[in-house]
């Protein structure tokens, strides 16, 4: 947990962006029969039936520091579909980058062993030798920021979607706004904060 607060308070350097990365499942949800519009007296009316039409998987990284996230969306989650996400980190937006620092939970796909899983060894390593991974501890996710942005565009997708190309357009409006707007993450949780308020989670020390 420290070792991620210590990260979050870096100054921003633009040869080692701190990028938080996370993923969520999205249901495919279609109306199984077509909404009726507003009218003057009536509000909205949505059938309760629906017609489900499988799920897709949110791939997100958030740079706090820069006000600037990027959202994906995949058929699945596998160790093959990561790696290739942060391959396109590595590639475009942090090309010139000395190393990317990522902040991420433990889930098993979350690890530099997914990049040999999908590409050959002297391409895993490239990229591989271009991160720094920081991983959140057990049951703390909510220390990836990250996580807050999936909070935001649970909201924004909150509704019934049927198709995955309108998710795509949904999401990529959502961002660009926000990339725009420059939205960020005031974090202001400290190592400090920590020690004090969840003191319960340190091991007890007796000095005799």
């Amino acid at each position: 947990m420290e070792d991620v607060l210590d990260v979050y308070h870096r100054p921003y350097d633009p040869r080692r962006p701190l990028v938080c990365v996370d993923e969520k499942s999205k249901q495919l949800i279609a109306d199984a029969r077509e909404p009726l519009p507003p009218a003057p007296g009536r509000a909205a009316r949505e059938d309760y039936e629906y017609v489900r039409n499988g799920t897709v998987n949110l791939f997100v990284a958030f740079e706090p520091l820069a006000n600037w996230r990027e959202v994906e969306v995949t058929d699945r989650r596998t160790k093959v579909d990561f790696a290739r996400f942060v391959r396109g980190l590595v590639d475009e937006r942090y090309k010139d980058a000395e190393k990317i620092v990522l902040v991420m939970d433990n889930l098993n796909t979350h690890s530099k062993a997914s990049l040999y899983e999908a590409f050959a060894p002297a391409e895993a390593k490239r990229i591989a030798d271009k991160l720094e991974i920081h991983h959140t501890p057990k049951h703390g996710s909510w220390l990836n920021m990250a996580e807050i942005e999936l909070s935001v565009l649970s909201r924004q997708i909150a509704t019934r979607i049927g198709e995955k190309p309108r998710l795509k357009q949904i999401i990529a409006e959502g961002v660009e706004r926000r990339n725009g707007a420059g939205k960020g993450v005031d974090w202001r949780f400290t190592t400090t904060d920590a020690r004090v308020k969840l003191k319960r989670l340190y091991p007890l020390i007796e000095v005799r």
